[in-house]
C-alpha cells in the first residue's frame, strides 16, 4: 500500500479532522511513539468504558493502521479496519481479501476506537472478556480464534507490537467486562504498576491514578463514589475536588467519570474538538483537562450551554 506523508505538526490534530488525504508527497509520516502518545489516552478510555485492554486495542489500531499511515486512516478514520458488514454508515474502498472492499468510515478518530470496542462486544467475541484484563496474550490469541483477521501470524504480531513499546503497562486499573444483554460486567483486577511503569500510581488504598494526556492527575470514580468520599482517600478537601472538577457539591459521579486532584490546564495539547452526541462544555473540559474559564473565553461563552453536534470548541487561543 502506498503511505501518503503526513504533516507531523498536525497529528495532535488527527481527532478533529475528516480526512488526510491534503498531505503531501514531502510530508512527515506519524512515528508509532507519536501514535501511542496520540492515543494511549483514548485506548484507556475505551478499556474503562468497555473492557478491552489498552495494550490490544493500540497494538491493533498500531497494526491495522500502519502506525495511523494507512490510506483508511488517512482518508476515512479507520485505525482497525473494519469492513462495512452491518454498517449503515459511509464506506470507504480499497483491495483487500477481496478487489474494491467496503471500510468504515468515520467522522474521526474517536468514533472508530468507540466502534472498535463495540464491535468486540459482538457474539462472537463474548469469551474475551473472560480474561483477565492484563492477559494480553490470552486475548490476542482470542482474536485470531474468533477471526478478527485472516493473517495466521496475527496474534504475535499484536503481541511483538505490545510488548516492544511496553503498552501492557496501560492496562493497569482496567476492569475485565463480560457483555450481557448489551451491558458491560465489570470483574476486579488488582494488577498495580509503579510511576516508573507506566502513567499510573498506587497509593495502597486501592485507587489508581491516571495522568491525563494534558499531564494532569485524575482517578476515575467508582460506583457508590462521591466527591467527599474520593477527597478523603486523596487527602485532599472536598472544595478542592469541586473547584479542580468546575463542580457543584450537588453533582453526583458516575461510574467511571474521571474526577480531577489537581488543577486542569490553561489550554489542551490539540487546537479544537468537535462535538459528538449531547456533549456539554464540562464534558471537553473533562475530557481534555482544561478549565472550563478557559473554554468559556476561547469561545465566547458566558456559560456550560448545550453544544451542537458537530460543533468546533476551541481548545486553547
Amino acid at each position: 500500500m502506498t503511505h501518503i506523508k503526513l504533516v507531523c505538526t498536525l497529528f495532535s490534530m488527527f481527532l478533529l479532522l475528516p480526512s488526510f488525504a491534503q498531505a503531501g508527497d514531502g510530508d512527515k509520516k506519524i512515528t508509532r511513539q507519536q501514535y501511542i502518545e496520540m492515543w494511549s489516552g483514548e485506548a484507556v478510555k475505551q478499556m474503562h468504558e468497555h473492557g478491552v485492554p489498552a495494550s490490544i486495542t493500540l497494538a491493533q489500531g498500531l497494526l491495522e493502521s500502519a502506525d495511523g499511515n494507512s490510506m483508511l486512516a488517512r482518508k476515512g478514520n479507520n485505525h482497525f479496519g473494519i469492513k462495512c458488514h452491518g454498517w449503515d454508515g459511509p464506506g470507504i474502498y480499497k483491495d483487500d481479501d477481496k478487489k474494491n472492499e467496503c471500510f468504515r468510515k468515520y467522522k474521526n478518530a474517536h468514533e472508530s476506537y468507540e466502534d472498535h470496542s463495540l464491535f468486540l462486544k459482538k457474539p462472537r467475541y463474548a469469551f474475551l472478556f473472560d480474561f483477565k484484563i492484563t492477559d494480553y496474550k490470552a486475548w490476542a490469541h482470542g482474536l485470531k480464534k474468533a477471526g478478527y483477521a485472516t493473517n495466521p501470524k496475527y496474534p504475535e504480531l499484536l503481541i511483538k507490537i505490545i510488548e516492544e513499546n511496553n503498552l501492557q503497562r496501560f492496562d493497569a486499573g482496567g476492569k475485565a467486562s463480560k457483555p450481557k444483554a448489551g451491558q458491560a460486567k465489570p470483574k476486579p483486577n488488582s494488577t498495580k504498576t509503579s510511576p516508573k511503569e507506566g502513567n499510573t500510581v498506587e497509593w495502597g488504598i486501592g485507587r489508581e491514578i491516571f495522568l491525563s494526556d494534558n499531564k494532569v492527575k485524575f482517578v476515575f470514580a467508582k460506583s457508590g463514589d462521591t466527591f467527599e468520599s474520593i477527597a478523603k482517600s486523596m487527602d485532599l478537601a472536598k472544595w478542592q475536588l469541586l473547584k479542580y472538577n468546575d463542580a457543584s457539591g450537588s453533582q453526583t459521579l458516575k461510574d467511571g467519570e474521571r474526577v480531577y486532584i489537581q488543577p486542569k490546564r490553561a489550554k489542551a495539547g490539540q487546537s479544537e474538538h468537535v462535538v459528538e452526541g449531547s456533549e456539554t462544555l464540562r464534558d471537553v473540559s473533562q475530557l481534555y483537562g482544561v478549565k472550563m474559564k478557559n473554554l468559556l473565553k476561547y469561545n465566547g461563552m458566558s456559560s456550560d450551554a448545550p453544544l451542537k453536534q458537530g460543533q468546533r470548541i476551541k481548545l486553547k487561543k
